[in-house]
């Protein structure tokens, strides 16, 4: 025993000496890593370029939104996966108008090939501003290795195009195909029960379908027919073209590879939609002959800036006024919790809207939807604090941008007037609700279900079979919300409750059809709404406040470091594989928890 005991005595201390020298080890290796990343971001900071002479390169890499987010956690969220950049439309759209102004800059080089969108609308505004950069006369050069929808419809606003010899052009348009899963939901014995309300809403439709409805075939033309129109029309005006032409492109020359799209090239170049190609050293070579050498460079190329070196050293439009317009985004999916990339988390937004109305500068709040909808009871929660607003004699202005459908409905019916760009996406005016039941499978693999319980349905699970009354309470229950979301949006536009319920049942409309039905009150943008919102209150000078989720000044510093420094960090495995089976129990845990949405899940328009 009292050798036992010895060695048991030692293997503790060996113990204790290993979780010192190890814990010591790791915390040495982070205060090196964050002196070298300091050291680094010091000494490799973005030098200040003079931009005279220089070519303004704009390649944003990243996600163009309406407002910048950071997941909760920040600090903590560092090295658990890949980030993406987000670039704010307003800034991005400021930094094009300022390079338009400025004499000093003789051209702008554009290349979206890096670069994704919040939305066809999104997209659309941003060549609409490269198109307003070129009509003022500016340079506008576009080269890319590969060409895109999206990054097309930017390089087509600009002066000339030009594209690698062995690189690609694809203009494939939007739309595309979902998974109808009826047939695999009946092999695997499980029954799904749609009490969805609205002939229109057709979220729920692949797992209670094994085609497309024609209802949603209808509405879906009535969407991505005009936005396509749009976005053919920018792209044919830029090249000097029919819209028919990139039509056909469209048509017979999609590209299904990244590069060597060889045939794609030779008729793009044929018929004007694009002006030619170039290799990487004979574009290099031909910007130097254009615009000069840059003689500062370690090797031989042009003159440049990047617009992020620009952005830096553009003033600020900045009002002193005490008087402030609150702008506040509600961005993706309307959840409960914080605000998160994609999730226009109730508890962030309203904590927002909080903020506004309790600050005594405040005259008028101009809410930003870009939102497909979510949870029925976080778009109350956002809705009831706008009317808290208004109960302070704030006036409300929304202004949608690529989808407020839904939800995105929902928590704007506080709104005194509704803005929307003519090609938002909204309406989905029903509510989406359905559960699985697993009582086939149950019987098929032998278990069976008996127990003691106090009410009726107490014991209740989706294991077992709905009955005839348990149908009819789902049934209510979902013709309530309906009823509740229809009643919302008469009391909000002033109109019957039969005026709405005509034009609701789920369909989703174009903006444009949305104003001549009474949904939305004007066709025009973010900054439409916030002139209007000055109008009304009666404002003569105001400043604009953009409301969003703050970081801590240790995160601030940090984020700071990361932007000037050169260090990157790769996906943590293990974090990666937890994140994976978190997302599973989500999934396995709403079988479990079955709620009714105000969602329009195929509103969202994907741009390639």
């Amino acid at each position: 025993m009292d050798s036992l005991k010895i060695v048991f005595s030692w293997l503790g201390r060996f113990l204790e000496k290993t979780r010192t020298i190890m814990l010591n080890l790791v915390t040495a290796f982070v205060l090196i890593f964050f002196i070298v990343m300091i050291y680094g971001a010091l000494t490799s900071g973005p030098e200040i370029k003079d931009p005279s002479g220089r070519v303004l390169l704009v390649n944003p890499e990243g996600t163009v939104v309406d407002q910048e987010v950071f997941n909760s956690g920040f600090l903590s969220s560092i090295g658990t996966g890949p980030s993406t950049d987000q670039i704010q439309t307003r800034d991005l759209i400021r930094l094009i108008r300022a390079a338009a102004e400025d004499k000093d800059i003789p051209a702008v080089l554009v290349d979206f090939s890096s670069t994704s969108f919040a939305g066809t609308t999104t997209a659309i505004n941003i060549a609409k501003e490269l198109k307003a950069l070129r009509d003022s006369g500016k340079r506008v050069v576009a080269f890319n290795d590969r060409l895109t929808t999206s990054s097309y419809l930017m390089a087509s606003q600009a002066s000339e195009v030009w594209v690698h010899p062995v690189g690609s052009i694809s203009v494939k348009g939007i739309g595309g195909v979902r998974a109808y899963q009826k047939e695999l939901y009946e092999k695997l014995k499980i029954n799904f029960h749609n009490y969805s309300q609205g002939d229109f809403k057709s979220a729920l439709e692949p797992n209670t379908r094994t085609g497309m409805s024609e209802n949603d075939r209808m509405q879906r033309e009535a969407l991505l027919n005009p936005i396509w129109d749009e976005m053919k029309s920018l792209m044919a005006e830029g090249r000097g073209i029919d819209s028919d032409d990139i039509q056909y492109f469209a048509d017979e020359y999609s590209g299904f590879f990244s590069e060597a799209a060889i045939g794609n090239i030779a008729y793009a170049i044929e018929n004007k939609i694009i002006d030619g190609t170039k290799s990487f050293p004979e574009f290099r070579q031909y910007m130097i002959e254009e615009f000069g050498i840059d003689e500062e460079a370690e090797t031989e190329t042009y003159k440049t800036i990047s617009y992020k070196e620009y952005a830096g050293q553009i003033d600020e439009d900045f009002s002193h006024s005490d008087n402030q317009i609150a702008v506040i985004t509600a961005e993706g999916a309307i959840m409960e919790g914080d605000i998160s990339r994609g999730v226009a988390g109730a508890d962030g937004v309203v904590k927002q809207i909080r903020s506004a109305h309790e600050n005594e500068n405040t005259e008028a709040i101009v809410l930003r939807v870009n939102s497909p909808g979510g949870s029925i009871i976080a778009s109350e929660m956002i809705r009831d604090e706008l009317f808290a607003a208004k109960r302070k004699g704030l006036n409300v202005i929304v202004s949608m941008s690529d989808i407020a459908a839904s939800g995105g409905v929902y928590i704007s019916t506080p709104a005194d007037y509704i803005f929307a760009e003519p090609t938002t996406i909204t309406g989905s005016i029903g509510v989406a609700i359905a559960l699985p039941t697993l009582e086939n499978v149950a019987d098929y693999i032998g278990i069976n279900f008996d127990g003691v319980v106090t009410s009726k349905h107490g014991a209740w699970d989706q294991t077992q079979a709905v009955d005839d009354d348990l149908d009819k309470r789902f049934a209510r229950w979902g013709a309530d919300a309906y009823d509740r979301f229809i009643s919302v949006v008469a009391e909000s536009r002033s109109k019957s409750y039969e005026e709405i319920k005509e034009i609701a049942g789920g369909r989703v409309w174009i903006a444009t059809s949305a104003r001549e039905i009474g949904l939305v009150d004007e066709i025009g943008g973010i900054d439409d709404a916030i002139a209007h919102a000055a109008n009304i209150t009666k404002l003569e000078d105001y400043q604009v406040k953009y409301y969003g989720e703050e970081l801590s000044n240790a995160e601030l510093i940090l984020k700071e470091l990361l932007e000037n420094s050169d260090v990157s960090f790769g996906e943590h495995k293990v974090m990666s594989v937890l994140n994976d089976l978190a997302i599973l129990y989500e999934t396995l845990a709403g079988i479990q928890e079955p709620k009714a949405l105000l969602t329009c899940t195929d509103c969202v328009v994907d741009l390639d």
